[in-house]
This record gives C-alpha cells, sequence and structure tokens, in this order.
C-alpha cells in the first residue's frame, strides 16, 4: 500500500444521516435511548459498507451515509470509490461497462450487504437494490425491510 493510499484512507468519511428537527436534532423518537441505538446501528451499517466496498473493490468510499427512507427502507449512499482504472474508465465515457461491473460486484457480494442490515436493525431484508451514477462517482445500495408487525398496515394503491 502507498503512502498516498494510507493517507486517503486514514481521511475517509463515515457517516451516518438521520432526519433532523428544526434544531438540527435527531428528529427519531425524540433522544430516547431507541433513537440513540437507531442513529449507533446506522454509523455501524455505514462503515461495514465502508469495509465491504475496500475489500471488494479494493478501495473504500470517502463519504458513506446511511439512514431510513420511511418505516421498511435503509439507504445507503457511499460517494468517491471508483479505483483509478475505474475513474479512466469513466474518463473515456465506458460508463455502461463499468456501471456492469460494479454491478456484477455488488450483485454477487449482496449476501454480505443483507447481513450487515439484518445483524445490525434486527430485521430481515426483503429485497436489495444497488445503482451507480459512474459519471458523479455515487452509489447507492437500497434494503426494503420486511414491516415491522406492531406498525399499521402499508396501504397498496393500484
Amino acid at each position: 500500500m502507498s503512502g498516498q493510499e494510507s493517507a486517503a484512507d486514514a481521511h475517509r468519511e463515515e457517516e451516518s444521516s438521520v432526519p433532523e428537527d428544526e434544531e438540527g436534532r435527531p428528529a427519531i423518537g425524540g433522544g430516547s435511548d431507541e433513537s440513540e441505538r437507531q442513529v449507533s446501528s446506522l454509523a455501524a451499517i455505514s462503515r461495514e459498507m465502508v469495509r465491504i466496498y475496500k475489500v471488494q473493490f479494493g478501495r473504500g468510499p470517502t463519504k458513506a451515509r446511511t439512514a431510513f427512507a420511511g418505516p421498511d427502507l435503509v439507504v445507503c449512499t457511499l460517494e468517491d470509490s471508483l479505483t483509478p482504472v475505474e475513474r479512466r474508465m469513466a474518463e473515456i465515457g465506458d460508463h455502461e461497462r463499468l456501471r456492469d461491473l460494479r454491478l456484477y460486484f455488488q450483485h454477487v457480494t449482496e449476501g454480505q450487504f443483507r447481513e450487515v442490515i439484518e445483524r445490525s436493525l434486527g430485521r430481515t431484508v426483503r429485497a436489495f437494490v444497488s445503482g451507480m451514477d459512474t459519471s458523479k462517482d455515487v452509489s447507492a445500495e437500497l434494503f426494503y425491510l420486511e414491516p415491522e408487525t406492531d406498525r399499521a398496515e402499508t396501504v397498496e394503491i393500484g
């Protein structure tokens, strides 16, 4: 590993993103132990996603955020994860091949992604969707969770 890579790894940003109230505080549950555990779980998910990316692609993202987008959807956004050769592919316009390559590796690693969510949140992932904007070097991992049984039912339209 080069000195540049070590320095870059030391400056990786791993953060969790949760909705905030008007004073900038997490809006989940009003600061209870439960909401603190959830924020901690989201931060742990971000760290684990960075680790998986680093192992799979040889380079972890410099920015990772994880948040709930509703009661049963977790969104992990990861930025600046392309390797030098992948950046070159993007520069020469080979976006389709780059996207296919990344999505293939993400598909092969799906079990590891799901396991992180299920272990961290104690909920079952019912669907996984992965995508990437190769021109902006932004990836999103979406995890649709089985609904919790003590909540009201979801209304299906159509």
